[in-house]
């Protein structure tokens, strides 16, 4: 792990460069910069929707689905396994340009991913204290995840050919819905997508982490363990989604197209295997992985005639996603739930301290818990940015 850049990549940082999540630098040009701002504009959508200054007062395209069905929120993860795929495909290939052996690119896709995995774990047990939070750590997550999709999916891209990887994803997707749809749950005896503690990915989950599943449902997570081999499979699609990254009009609409046929499936399939987020189904990976070829095919375009500086900030974001969510995630438990001061004769959360004197003073309930959100995102663009212009990047 690597905190600061070299002196080239601190010469050419008003460019992008592309990382797996942080990883290895490439060549920057116009693709790669669009494709850092679709990664900042993720890590950004992500950070707005994880810190509503009252999680009783979101607007509802800015939370989860209950259970069937999507919002935007719904997209960020998917997008984000999606650049993961991409960034490998590119990464392997400039390893390969630059003569590194399928060993040595092996090697260290397995140590990245095993770092990733426990970056997550710390995560999960920041701050550390009380003990149950060790004793009781939540196992699976959203690094977690990102880990073993990327584990899974890097080698079949640096060892297979395309139609291979094809085949792979139609066989998750396909053996997933057959699992969910037809094989009976211990128990209940019968095959079940609702409610969220009767599925098969449930059963599984309690049977192996309980004790350690997220502590808001107790009794399933929502990275749970069946859930993450379709994971494998939006990570998949990126990677051959990273063949068609290019400026070029052939590749682009091509891109585009695929997009719209791939989300449009996916729409089609959710008659009979609902899109869910939390249980990832297979559905949910061609209808999210399909949207985010349309917006990466509609970033590729802009650059392709010139981003402007509405572009900065997002690249901002998409050059160091780890640190920002990291550094997102950890802040927000300290301000959430350990850092408690004295306002209005109560002790209150930081975090409600600073939405209640600040924006819940005048402004009505759900413009004052997004103007917090926002504000979270802004104090991130100035940290990131500072960061970027220091040629700080944590690199894995």
């Amino acid at each position: 792990m690597s905190w600061r850049a070299t002196a080239s990549e601190r010469s050419s940082r008003a460019d992008a460069a592309v990382r797996p999540f942080g990883g290895p630098a490439v060549r920057p040009s116009d693709r790669l910069a669009a494709l850092d701002v679709f990664r900042g504009l993720t890590v950004a959508a992500m950070i707005l929707v994880n810190n509503p200054g009252s999680w009783s007062a979101v607007y509802p395209p800015l939370r989860h689905a209950a259970w069937h069905g999507w919002t935007p929120t719904d997209l960020v993860f998917p997008f984000f396994l999606f650049i993961v795929g991409i960034t490998t495909h590119l990464s392997i290939a400039a390893r390969r340009v630059r003569g590194a052996s399928d060993r040595q690119i092996a090697g260290r896709i397995v140590r990245r991913a095993l770092l990733i995995i426990a970056l997550g774990l710390l995560l999960s047990a920041f701050p550390f204290f009380p003990a149950d939070r060790i004793t009781h750590l939540r196992i699976p997550g959203v690094l977690q995840r990102i880990g073993v999709a990327y584990l899974v999916a890097a080698p079949l891209v640096l060892r297979t050919t395309p139609r291979v990887q094809v085949g792979v994803i139609t066989a998750i997707l396909a053996g997933y819905w057959l699992l969910l749809t037809r094989v009976p749950v211990p128990g209940l005896g019968r095959a079940a997508l609702e409610p969220p503690d009767a599925t098969l990915a449930a059963w599984l989950d309690r049977l192996v982490l309980d004790g350690h599943l997220w502590a808001v449902t107790r009794t399933w997570d929502p990275e749970g363990i069946l859930s993450t081999i379709p994971a494998v499979a939006t990570t998949l699609v990126g990677a051959l989604a990273g063949r068609a990254v290019a400026p070029d009009r052939q590749r682009l609409g091509w891109l585009a197209g695929w997009g719209a046929v791939t989300c449009v499936a996916g729409l089609a399939w959710a008659a009979a295997f609902p899109i869910n987020k939390n249980l990832w189904t297979s559905s949910y990976v061609l209808f999210t992985a399909g949207a985010a070829a349309l917006v990466l095919a509609a970033c590729i375009r802009l650059f392709r005639h010139g981003a402007g500086r509405w572009a900065e900030p997002f690249v901002v974001f998409g050059v160091n996603p780890i640190t920002a969510f990291v550094g997102s995630e950890a802040l927000a438990r300290l301000m959430y739930s350990v850092i408690r001061v004295p306002y209005g004769g109560e002790t209150v959360s930081l975090q409600q301290a600073i939405h209640r004197a600040v924006f819940a003073s005048w402004l009505p309930d759900r413009p004052a818990s997004l103007a917090f959100a926002v504000a979270v995102v802004l104090l991130w663009y100035v940290v990131l940015r500072a960061l970027r212009t220091r040629g700080i990047i944590l690199r894995i």
